[in-house]
């Protein structure tokens, strides 16, 4: 058996893998250095290692190794030990995999091998249960018709089982090991890649080639199911399995914070370095002009010859002592609020759906701010906003339409009418509902079109059939749609029964049928459509075909004109009331065409190279003048709570896109019936040109005509920076639009200049709902918005065709519904219902945000605020590098002193409760316009900082000059100052924090005066006797902490140095929340103040809830809201204030 690719060939051979895989990405002797290597490829771990090589210097080491080597080696060693972890698992899993037993034919018979023995060309037999070890061609089963069932869970997340299919000629080898020991065939290949859903290969046997696809692959990381045995020949083994080529690295997704910290942490390096420039300029100058006289006493350092070597020497120094401005543990802080923040996403039992025991995910811990930042959402329709369970409602046959939707305000209708009773029908599905019996009784009467239409959907399809018990019929479909059809075509008596390689069982009207199956003709999101050539037990031959009407309507015969017009009429109502359609058609064909057509079918089947393309092309050929015979209409339900969700996401200021697959019509109205659209708005454009200058007229005209004048600022902007990319500024419509795409249209304003005009037009309107757009096009449209727009994105879905969408978004959730867990293995945080989406944003991504706002500005502050107090002091000890601080204290401030409380606050706070974020979705605005931390917001951090260390430095410095203790002895000295310094400090910083919490919980206490408690612990055993005498060169500071502490002119001073710092912040804060209060200051004081407000706003949420729940079906374009529940546009408030309009409530505590 040969397994051949021209892309690896090789002087006539192939290098082939064995089935050993690796995943690990280190060993015994190389962790330590691969994984140092690692680590250091991040700048701040590289320049604290700088740092540490700078303080082994001894002319310009003015701290000890260890300040900067304890918490380098500690964060180095947490980093590593997670590393070490992650590999050690890894390795376990790949030593558990490659050991695994697998059955191999080896002369004649079945050997137990190791999996990692296996090799491309080998035979090996699978049992039920048993995890596929290579990707393998199928030969043989011991199911009928050599099928075999798998779960691909481990591929795509989906639990479904899926149907293999063995080829006819190697499923007569059975498990007969002597035939399979015989088995000579050549099979060629395409070269080993990652699609999973696509194979292309020929099987040459006896000189008889045949063609192999992805339905006779079973692939490694697949389980067998349902099947007692199968044999497979090993195609692709090890790196080479389609499994192992899809496990590269995923795009590393950053936040925008992320990326303002980066420029800001090259800021402080700048500032920095700016300030040991002047400590090194003033050195230079006081040795020239002081230190001179001073070098008998206080000689240069070995070495220094000059003042202005000397000067060299402390920039260097000051780098050493100034560091702490860029504080090593700032990255390990964020990775463990990220974290934190996490975990309260997978605990939210608000989002958990227990139907299908689905919790919500955070899949990535990287993201979380950016959840507080969304201005743009790009929600797929089918199974993200509906359910995604099909229900078949009506169809059309031959220009008669029939049955009555369950949905869109249509419960009188159904309250009529009567449920058909398909009992008379033995095989008939029990759940499956219809509410016309006119339909049933023309199938009675054998109606000629009804019988040719029911016939079709039970023969154009790939739904699998399973009857464990006799007339117990499961389908398994890869969709929800195929599996409604199929299921409504079993109810009128066209009973789906079995299927093989080469037949489909029938059973009509209670006779059974057995049609050969000659060919399937695809579907995929080029064509829109699939088809099925069969020959009928009487020897008819006929092609049936499903698909879009757009693409079927241009294959019909021109016999159907009339036909058509009518068709279209019912497509359009059913359109109108939010169904999903289809058309049907048929064609007879003629033997001899037959015949030729498929052997160039099978020519073209069986091609390594342009398969697809040439069979395009034959499917084009006989998918023509079809004839038509209807359509059909299958309702998909909204899901609970998503007109509400959109409606609230709506008043955060989110604009909402909706990318789906459906014609305009019933995207159209799902946009009415989920909120997104309403009689209220000036205007809903439709763009449906059919070339580009149709499509650029509709956008410009329709939205802003003044864009096509040169004078235009953007046009302007967009000739300047022609090689530049640019970012379009928000711009004003003069109302509130709505605008709707087509997919034809859609492909010319994604090309050259159009998209700019597409995203101008479009980000003016409110909503936008973009229809008939293929996978490709989803992602194309939010990069295009990504390119053009500063703002933050996601995109939500449930489907495989979401994921390009969904990865290409700034944040990606996937729905984990009824189309397999694609999607969700794509994304970025998970959960079931759409619904769930708003509190994941106004509640989860608001507070990430705020909170890692918060630690970010606190942060900076106290790092400044402790840095720049040695900057001071610079001026005060001839610029010598002398530390103001303990060297313990200065290794200790940012690792244990001050890293607990800023963690509690930036894992707990809360500004309002999750309820407050909930009722007022405009408190996620500022995260939009990212106010709470920008570049403004770091200089006044940074001046705050400033302001507290001459503080810090000035009032210990004064309070310290020419002063006595009460018993006459001196306290000026240098240790008593520093300590007073050093504890001013921290009890500053920690007032401070203790301002910035919003929300104080038990561990936020613990943490303040739990750290300020261990600081006088510390202090206290460090400067005792004991230590002194122990370590005395460690511990220089004897006896400080008791002879200065005692004092009160001490504590009055460092009373005063706390008052000073806190005062003008307080007073700042009280008239900007007087002045200028942030939403969340409105709402907090409106809480407190004015609580009857709140009833009038929960009787009119109540009383709103009420009236969506009896209209949210009713809405279509030009009618108006249902007003049977609230009959006045005013509610009535409750607490005799008058009236309160209704879209002021929400806003009511916000001016």
């Amino acid at each position: 058996v040969y397994c051949v690719s021209k892309k690896t060939i090789n002087n006539g051979k192939m290098t082939l893998f064995n089935n050993s895989i690796k995943t690990s990405k280190y060993n015994f002797f190389t962790f330590l250095p691969l994984n140092l290597f690692e680590q250091f490829q991040r700048i701040a771990n590289a320049y604290f290692l700088f740092l540490l090589i700078l303080q082994l210097i001894p002319q310009i080491s003015s701290l000890a190794w260890f300040t900067t080597v304890v918490p380098l080696v500690l964060v180095l060693a947490v980093s590593g030990v997670k590393d070490a972890i992650d590999d050690f698992n890894r390795h376990k899993s790949d030593k558990h995999v490659n050991n695994r037993p697998v059955q191999v034919l080896i002369n004649g018979m079945l050997k137990e091998q190791k999996w990692m023995n296996v090799q491309v060309g080998d035979i090996i037999k699978l049992e039920n249960n048993n995890f596929v070890t290579a990707d393998l061609l199928l030969l043989s089963s011991s199911e009928p018709h050599s099928l075999t069932y798998i779960e691909t869970a481990e591929l795509d997340g989906e639990t479904n089982l899926k149907v293999k299919q063995a080829l006819t000629v190697t499923a007569e080898l059975g498990e007969d090991l002597q035939k399979l020991t015989e088995f000579n065939g050549e099979v060629r290949c395409e070269a080993p890649n990652n699609k999973l859903d696509k194979f292309t290969g020929t099987l040459t046997l006896r000189g008889e080639k045949y063609a192999l696809d992805n339905e006779k692959m079973l692939l490694r990381g697949c389980t067998i199911r349902n099947t007692e045995w199968c044999f497979g020949l090993v195609i692709y083994a090890g790196p080479d399995t389609k499994l192992m080529q899809n496990s590269g690295k995923t795009t590393f997704k950053r936040t925008s914070i992320d990326r303002l910290m980066n420029v800001l942490v090259l800021v402080i390096f700048a500032f920095l370095g700016l300030m040991c420039l002047i400590l090194a300029i003033g050195n230079g100058i006081w040795e020239h002009d002081k230190g001179y006289y001073f070098q008998v006493y206080l000689p240069w350092a070995e070495g220094v010859n000059s003042a202005s070597y000397s000067g060299f020497l402390m920039f260097w120094s000051y780098v050493i002592i100034l560091n702490t401005v860029v504080p090593i543990s700032l990255y390990v802080s964020v990775e463990i609020i990220r974290l934190g923040n996490s975990f309260y996403i997978d605990w939210d039992r608000k989002m958990y759906y227990p139907l299908n025991d689905t919790p919500a995910q955070a899949r990535t811990t990287t993201l979380n701010e950016e959840l507080g930042q969304i201005r743009y959402i790009f929600s797929d329709k089918t199974g993200t906003l509906t359910q995604n369970i099909m229900c078949f409602n009506k169809c059309s046959i031959n220009g008669k339409s029939y049955g009555i939707s369950s949905g869109m305000g249509r419960e009188s209708e159904l309250s009529k009418a009567e449920k058909v009773d398909f009992s008379y029908n033995p095989l008939a599905d029990p759940k499956f509902a219809f509410y016309d019996r006119s339909l049933v009784e023309a199938v009675r009467l054998n109606d000629v079109p009804a019988h040719r239409f029911f016939r079709l959907l039970s023969l154009c399809h790939t739904v699998m059939p399973e009857e464990k018990k006799e007339g117990n019929l499961v389908y398994q479909a890869q969709s929800p749609d195929e599996g409604a059809l199929v299921t409504a075509a079993r109810n009128f008596g066209f009973v789906f029964r079995a299927r093989t390689p080469e037949t489909i069982t029938v059973v009509e009207m209670g006779e059974t049928k057995i049609y050969k199956l000659l060919a399937i003709l695809d579907f995929n999101n080029v064509r829109k459509r699939m088809s099925v050539i069969v020959r009928s037990p009487e020897g008819d031959l006929t092609l049936y075909c499903k698909g879009a009407d757009t693409i079927l309507y241009e294959l019909l015969h021109p016999s159907c004109n009339s036909l058509k017009e009518e068709t279209t009429e019912h497509l359009n109502e059913f359109a109108g009331e939010g169904l999903r359609t289809l058309v049907v058609a048929y064609k007879s064909l003629e033997e001899d065409y037959f015949q030729d057509w498929i052997r160039r079918h099978h020519e073209a089947s069986t091609a390594l190279e342009g398969r697809e393309e040439k069979l395009s092309e034959l499917y084009e050929e006989i998918e023509k003048d079809l004839m038509l015979l209807g359509a059909t209409a299958i309702e998909d339900k909204l899901q609970d709570g998503v007109p509400q969700t959109i409606e609230t996401l709506a008043k955060a200021n989110i604009k909402i896109w909706v990318l789906t697959g459906d014609k305009q019509e019933t995207a159209m109205n799902i946009g009415y019936s989920c909120n997104l659209l309403n009689d209220d708005m000036e205007d809903v454009f439709v763009i449906e040109g059919s070339t580009s200058d149709d499509v650029l007229n509709e956008l410009r005209k329709k939205m802003k005509p003044d864009s096509f004048l040169d004078s235009d600022e953007i046009n302007i902007q967009f000739e300047k920076s022609s090689k530049k990319q640019i970012i379009i500024p928000d711009e004003q419509a003069n109302g509130v639009y709505g605008l709707v795409i087509t997919g034809h249209s859609l492909a010319y304003a994604l090309e050259g200049n159009l998209e700019l005009e597409l995203v101008r037009t479009a980000c003016m309107c409110k909503v936008v709902i973009c229809c008939r757009v293929t996978p490709l096009q989803k992602a194309q449209v939010v990069e295009l918005v990504k390119k053009y727009k500063k703002a933050v994105t996601l995109a939500i879905g449930d489907g495989a065709n979401d994921v390009s969408m969904i990865k290409t978004a700034h944040i990606g959730v996937g729905i984990s519904g009824q189309e397999g867990m694609q999607a969700v293995l794509s994304s970025d945080f998970s959960f079931a219902q759409f619904r769930y989406l708003q509190r994941l944003l106004l509640v989860h991504g608001r507070w990430s945000y705020i909170r890692m706002c918060k630690f970010l500005k606190y942060f900076f502050y106290k790092n400044f605020a402790f840095t720049l107090v040695h900057f001071w002091y610079g001026f005060f000890s001839g610029f010598s590098a002398q530390t103001v601080y303990d060297e313990w204290f200065i290794t200790l401030y940012n690792l244990v002193y001050t890293s607990l409380p800023v963690l509690g606050m930036s894992l707990f706070d809360q500004d309002v409760d999750d309820r407050w974020s909930m009722l007022f979705p405009q408190l996620y605005v500022p995260g939009q316009q990212n106010l709470y931390f920008n570049k403004v917001v770091f200089v006044k951090c940074m001046l705050q900082g400033i302001y507290s260390s001459l503080i810090l430095f000035f009032i210990p410095y004064g309070a310290m000059y020419n002063t006595v203790r009460s018993d006459g002895k001196a306290i000026a000295d240098y240790q008593s100052f520093a300590l007073m310094a050093q504890t001013c400090l921290l009890i500053v910083v920690s007032v401070q924090i203790g301002l910035d919490t919003s929300y104080w919980t038990v561990v936020n206490q613990f943490f303040i005066w739990g750290s300020l408690s261990v600081y006088f612990a510390i202090t206290f055993t460090m400067y005792s006797d004991g230590m002194y005498l122990i370590f005395t060169a460690s511990f220089p500071f004897i006896g400080t902490a008791r002879n200065t502490l005692s004092q009160p002119n001490v504590w009055l001073a460092i009373f005063l140095s706390i008052a000073l710092c806190v005062l003008p912040v307080v007073g700042f804060r009280f008239l900007k929340a007087q002045l200028k209060p942030t939403p969340s200051d409105k709402v907090r004081r409106n809480y407190l103040i004015k609580p009857e407000i709140l009833l009038s706003m929960a009787w009119a949420r109540w009383g709103a809830a009420l009236h969506r729940l009896g209209s949210a079906w009713s809405v279509s374009p030009g009618q108006e809201l249902a007003t049977a529940i609230v009959p006045s546009k005013k509610h009535r408030n409750p607490s005799g204030g008058g009236s309160v309009e209704p879209q002021a409530l929400n806003t009511s505590l916000l001016h």
